[in-house]
């Protein structure tokens, strides 16, 4: 009987609870170089519902992008982890990491034109409602979706975890379409005090909707968790803070709720 009851128990649960999450390897280009992105959505859902864009840290396109793609996935959301460096490279020394990223950083042509790519590829998807986009970015990521929100595309939000603050390209009145959501670490030794500080004036200053959280103790890289062993290998202050990583994901998934409601 016990067995009975619970088969009926599994059938009356709505088939929509089951997931069905979708990974896909995608390519696209950005003028003469090929790009190679990560597309997750859960296919049973139906209809069009928003896009998500994931940047990646400063070691490039890999699995932890794609699992973040896929925990958007299976809030509702299409996700596509990007590829910002071409060809799905990697780094695998931070040496090489920061040859990468400045590279892109300091070229914003470049860097736009293959964000650009992405977000239309993404936007062109069967289950994207294509007026429903927002980004989010870690690190180095972070830097780029707030880089592309100061540049004015056309996004509904951004959200940076432990993401660069400096620009080359202040947030001007008017020019700014998304709202900002950044998520720092308390204690993260690459933001130094005086560019947060910089960085809230100038959002002030250009009459940005935007919002800064600082999680207390909370080192460079606090969302992910090979950060604590990456520091130890390569002395650098990384590290992994669990409680800080789930008050952040919340955070961004209320910010989402807002954001996709208006």
């Amino acid at each position: 009987m016990r067995k009975i009851i619970i088969i009926c128990l599994l059938l009356s649960i709505p088939l929509p609870l089951f997931a069905a999450i979708q990974g896909q390897e995608v390519r696209y280009k950005a003028n003469d170089i090929t790009l190679h992105g990560y597309l997750a959505f859960d296919d049973s859902i139906k209809g069009k519902r928003p896009g998500v864009l994931v940047v990646h840290e400063w070691w490039g396109h890999n699995e932890y992008a794609r699992k973040r793609a896929r925990m958007l996935a299976e809030m509702g959301y299409v996700a596509l982890a990007v590829d910002m460096y071409g060809k799905g490279k990697n780094a695998s020394h931070p040496k090489e990491a920061g040859e990468f990223s400045s590279t892109v950083r300091k070229e914003l042509s470049v860097a736009k034109a293959r964000f650009i790519a992405a977000q239309r590829l993404l936007a062109s998807h069967e289950n994207t409602e294509k007026s429903q986009l927002a980004a989010i970015g870690y690190c180095f990521g972070g830097a780029v979706v707030l880089d592309m929100a100061r540049s004015g595309l056309d996004l509904k939000g951004v959200v940076s975890f432990h993401g660069s603050l400096d620009t080359s390209i202040p947030a001007k009145v008017g020019t700014v379409k998304a709202k900002i959501l950044v998520l720092n670490g308390g204690d993260d030794k690459f933001i130094k005090p005086e560019v947060i500080e910089t960085f809230k004036q100038e959002m002030m200053n250009a009459k940005v909707d935007f919002e800064f959280i600082s999680y207390p103790g909370a080192m460079h890289s606090f969302t992910n968790p090979e950060a604590t062993e990456n520091g130890k290998q390569f002395n650098i202050p990384l590290a992994y803070q669990a409680e800080a990583d789930r008050l952040s994901w919340t955070k961004m998934q209320t910010f989402f709720n807002t954001l996709f409601i208006n």
